[in-house]
């Protein structure tokens, strides 16, 4: 039914591996009659936060048909989904968002930022030079399930917004090679550092020929590094390759280390937009799952007509939120802590668009001091 709203009807072998990665039991369907008019379905992960990790509801495959529209039903579906969430005692909920004007309304807020890269290979000289010290090698897909994944989870620790991967997540998703692909597919290599893998590349090159001239498209579909010599080395590998004349990558955070890599960072035509959106189900338990950047104190007035379990004063201090009397620094809607969650968002940048009030003189200044999380938060894959 998906494909209703769509717009492609999947396979039936890729329903079968969708369903081993996501439960039956949190696929909520909306229906007129006995007919399916609608569905929304959440991964179960748990997402890097600030200082650590928890429990997330990935929301996925959410869609109503043409036929049923503007009539409440994706409303009355999210409700539903949002208090399974709550049940589940899953702080967090998070999503890539097809249309920016959807989820808002239903307390989601834009939470981190992702653009594309697209780098000319005459142009991918580093600043400065680089003394190469790993060694890439090809590795065959059953290889990678077992070498790539503490990369990730190296990424995971030190970046939020990192989703966790289980193995089925692994061979059914990242590292499967699809049909489509089978003449010519995507290719695993792994950087060696100091006796293990501290570094990765999924790829795809598009082959291609223009007057005599090699056209070709290098399209990186993930590089990750656990170090800064390690990522530094697998961007040297993928811009070296020959017969390249561009490198293209998407979901790529804006302070990537390649920004400063690059000799010529304005050649590579960043295009930056959205990324992970993200909804504090419970504000209590997800407010006190990250860490704090000082010692500090701020008392949110929380509006959450949505989940209205989360109404109300809470006080941020000592790494923990509480619910208080006190008097309230800050006025704001679910969705806009959700933006300011991972640290991409400043509660400035939230006041400057009327998205907070601050009702205590300095209070705003405070709490970006609180929040204040660097790296930027990174989700290199939708969910």
């Amino acid at each position: 039914s998906i494909g209703q709203y769509f717009g492609a009807v999947p396979e039936e072998e890729r329903i079968d591996r969708f369903l081993q990665l996501l439960d039956l039991e949190r696929m909520h369907a909306a229906f007129d009659g006995d007919e399916i008019v609608g569905g929304a379905g959440a991964f179960t992960f748990d997402l890097s936060v600030p200082g650590g990790s928890l429990p997330c509801a990935g929301v996925t495959v959410v869609g109503v048909y043409p036929t049923h529209r503007r009539r409440g039903v994706l409303r009355e579906m999210m409700l539903a989904q949002l208090a399974d969430v709550h049940e589940r005692g899953e702080p967090v909920a998070a999503l890539w968002a097809s249309e920016e004007t959807i989820y808002g309304r239903f307390g989601y807020g834009i939470a981190s930022w992702a653009g594309e890269m697209s780098i000319p290979r005459v142009w991918s000289a580093f600043a400065g030079p680089l003394e190469r010290r790993g060694q890439v090698r090809f590795v065959s897909p059953e290889e990678a399930a077992k070498v790539f994944p503490p990369v990730w989870e190296a990424l995971g620790r030190g970046r939020p917004g990192v989703p966790s991967r289980s193995d089925a997540w692994w061979t059914l998703r990242s590292l499967r090679i699809p049909d489509e692909e089978k003449a010519n597919p995507r290719r695993f290599v792994a950087v060696e550092l100091d006796g293990s893998t501290q570094a990765y590349a999924v790829y795809r090159r598009e082959p291609g020929w223009k007057d005599g001239v090699s056209s070709a498209k290098l399209d990186v579909h993930e590089a990750i590094g656990a170090t800064p010599q390690a990522t530094a080395e697998i961007w040297r590998y993928l811009l070296d390759i020959d017969w390249t004349e561009t490198i293209t990558a998407s979901l790529l955070p804006p302070d990537h280390p390649l920004f400063l890599l690059l000799a010529t960072p304005r050649r590579a035509r960043y295009r930056m937009g959205d990324s992970l959106w993200v909804r504090l189900v419970d504000v209590g338990a997800a407010l006190s799952g990250r860490a704090y950047a000082g010692e500090g104190s701020v008392v949110f007035e929380v509006r959450d007509p949505v989940c209205p379990w989360n109404e109300g004063r809470w006080q941020v201090a000592g790494g923990e939120a509480k619910r208080t009397d006190a008097e309230a620094d800050i006025a704001l809607g679910a969705d806009a802590l959700g933006s300011a969650y991972l640290g991409a968002v400043s509660f400035d940048q939230l006041r400057a668009a009327l998205r907070v009030e601050e009702l205590r003189e300095g209070a705003v200044e405070r709490a970006d001091a609180l929040f204040a999380s660097r790296p930027l938060p990174w989700c290199p894959e939708i969910f």
